[in-house]
């Protein structure tokens, strides 16, 4: 990243996640919440039984801290993350949480560290997706594929990653070819996912390491099989080539992507309805969002943050 770039994007985002046993994770909470918030790092860290994952921003100085003292700690040492830039700060806050699972998809004793499908470098990902005897499967929920997806990639239409294990076994199809390739953000739902497939009876289950954001990153956009654009978990919406900031916006009332063209629908009003979501919502619902919209409009008019629920 240039200086110039640099000065433009001056926030730091790390993604990160490690599969760990980690019987120790609810230690980790109370100071990972120091931490982040005396170096003005914002973002989630999600810890559990089975490790961390997360993404966080803020300078680089105070990116860097958090991350020199997650790998100080022995089960991160090997600890890896992916960085862009951020033109604004893309969190309200700071959240250290402890949970269940750090990607949740519902499947008892799935583990990563015991079986997991091959890892495909971004260098190789295309030469596997256009193999003929190969089965794309993009592994994300239908609001982010609905603004970029691989070519050719089959698209299992989830609300929820709970929702991803009965579609496989729902779809007989998906043994009519030797290969599976499975994708998704930044790799941590790639990691069950194989692993479920692995358990289904698949035999060549392989996954894009450092998912969409690493092949976005490391990828030409003249050689790349990418279409559109990727849906990132923070106020830039979405990310494209080179891990350029897209031009996303989120519907605050469904929290789905919308397109500038979208944002010129007469169901969109900001903060309230967009298209994907007016006639799913109530009057109620709206007068209730105008409310909340009205409540951020006077924060941002006194120089400070509205942070709702």
């Amino acid at each position: 990243m240039t200086d110039n770039a640099t000065q433009t994007s001056p926030f730091l985002v790390a993604a990160l996640y490690h599969f760990v046993s980690l019987p120790r994770f609810e230690s980790l909470q109370a100071p990972l919440q120091a931490l982040c918030e005396e170096n003005g790092v914002k973002g989630t860290l999600l810890l559990a039984h089975e490790g961390i994952n997360g993404t966080i921003a803020g300078p680089d100085a105070g990116i860097h801290a958090v991350l020199s003292f997650l790998r100080t700690q022995p089960e991160f040492a090997a600890l890896e993350h992916k960085e862009s830039r951020a033109s604004k700060m893309p969190f309200l806050r700071m959240k250290a949480k402890l949970k269940k699972e750090i990607v949740t998809m519902g499947v008892e004793n799935i583990d990563p560290n015991k079986v997991v499908g091959t890892y495909i470098d971004p260098s190789n990902w295309n030469a596997l997706i256009s193999d003929p005897d190969t089965i794309v499967i993009d592994t994300r929920n239908d609001y982010e594929t609905a603004i970029g997806t691989f070519r050719g990639a089959v698209d299992p239409k989830t609300k929820t990653f709970r929702e991803f294990p009965d579609w496989v076994r729902n779809n007989p199809g998906l043994h009519d070819k030797p290969k599976i390739a499975m994708y998704c953000t930044g790799g941590i739902r790639c990691e069950k996912a194989t692993a479920f497939m692995k358990e289904q009876g698949f035999d060549e289950v392989y996954h894009l390491k450092g998912g969409i954001l690493k092949y976005l990153e490391e990828v030409p956009q003249e050689e790349s099989l990418w279409d559109g654009a990727c849906f990132v978990f923070d106020e830039r919406v979405s990310v494209e080539h080179g891990l350029k900031e897209g031009e996303h916006k989120l519907c605050h009332a469904c929290r789905n992507p919308i397109t500038a063209e979208e944002v010129t629908s007469p169901y969109y009003e900001e903060g309230v309805s967009c298209s994907n979501c007016y006639h799913t919502r109530s009057e109620e619902d709206r007068l209730r969002y105008r409310q909340r919209q009205h409540q951020i409009a006077l924060a941002k008019k006194r120089g400070q943050k509205h942070i709702g629920t």
